[in-house]
């Protein structure tokens, strides 16, 4: 479900999974890292070019479906792989060799984990970037703390707290993305990549364009003020106070997503914000991710919008008022001998 070939000088990784949005599966994050490992050390290889087939997207994420019946079995495979492919995520921020990643279209949690980390993010036309978690009961992962806490003033926060998804505009104004290309010359710029002997950031500055408009600067201010609270009652009151189109539709958002995803979220923003390493970030997201997803909330979001698909999830608890902090306390332990480890035997000299 991925191909990889050489080019040139670079490695091509092509997610092909178009009919699922190239959700990821198990099989899919250990073929990246092979592909990763030939090249590492093959001085020929100088850049690996990261996309994705089909024209609806580059990575919709994880393989939802795959998670929820492994967590329904208890059978720990999807707790497998989301080590496995944190630990990827990890190795992709800290690649010795540049990684283009092209991110058309979709580009949804698990895609973001890829991507987002790579060392030039090249954004679209139909790019859709977002961190949906929320609605399905988790909270945004594969470093999605670390990347939406390290955004300007608190549109990091207003994404994570609203999954909605942003264009290649706002996504550079937001640090999200390096370089915006013009959809048309998105073929133009994977042939150069693949056939061409220069650099990778050359080739792909000779095709970079300025894209039109940023609809969240607008709202900045309300947005930086707003979610800047530390409270998620808070951050929805403020929102209704403020009483016009964005921030009415925005509380409403919000009050539509898992309240308990919603207060681990905030609070893990904020402890991601205060990390020095990526590592640190993703080993607590596992910590939460690992609670998380043999709950009533990951069960009954992934039936709403995936099984049954009426969008009609039933939140236990319903409220965010009925969720004390001393309830989070747990999701945030250590998880002693199952702590997520970034040492493998390719790390150990």
């Amino acid at each position: 479900m991925i191909r990889a070939r050489r080019g040139a000088v670079c490695g091509r990784i092509t997610l092909e999974r178009p009919a699922k949005i190239n959700a990821l599966t198990p099989e899919m994050i250990a073929g990246i890292g092979a592909a990763l490992t030939e090249w590492e050390t093959d001085p020929a290889v100088r850049f690996v070019v990261l996309d994705g087939e089909g024209p609806r997207g580059f990575c919709a994420g994880g393989d939802v479906v795959f998670v929820y019946e492994s967590m329904r079995a208890d059978d720990g495979l999807a707790l497998r792989f989301w080590a496995d492919e944190y630990r990827l995520d990890a190795r992709i921020a800290s690649y010795r060799k540049p990684i283009v990643a092209l991110m058309r279209g979709i580009v949804m949690g698990g895609g973001v984990g890829l991507a987002g980390h790579a060392s030039l993010r090249v954004v679209t036309d139909s790019t859709r970037l977002a961190m949906p978690e929320v609605g399905i009961g988790l909270i945004p992962d594969v470093g999605g703390t670390w990347l939406l806490s390290r955004t300007p003033g608190e549109a990091g926060t207003y994404l994570a707290l609203t999954g909605r998804a942003v264009g290649a505009a706002d996504a550079l104004m937001l640090g999200l993305a390096d370089v915006y290309v013009p959809e048309a010359q998105l073929p133009a710029l994977t042939e150069e990549l693949t056939a061409s002997s220069d650099d990778a950031a050359a080739i792909v500055q000779r095709f970079a364009a300025t894209p039109e408009g940023a609809p969240l600067l607008a709202e900045r201010a309300t947005i930086d003020a707003v979610f800047g609270l530390d409270d998620v009652e808070e951050i929805v009151d403020a929102l209704l106070a403020e009483g016009y189109g964005f921030a009415s539709e925005t509380a409403s958002a919000i009050l539509a997503k898992s309240p308990t995803s919603l207060k681990l979220t905030l609070r893990a923003l904020r402890e991601a914000r205060e990390l020095t390493h990526l590592e640190d970030a993703l080993a607590l997201e596992y910590r939460i991710m690992s609670r998380l997803a043999g709950g009533h909330d990951f069960f009954a979001g992934i039936r709403a919008t995936v099984i049954d698909k009426d969008r009609l999830p039933s939140w236990s608890p319903a409220t965010l008022g009925a969720i004390a902090s001393v309830d989070l306390d747990r999701y945030f332990a250590s998880l002693g001998p199952d702590e997520l480890s970034f040492v493998t035997e390719e790390t150990i000299v």
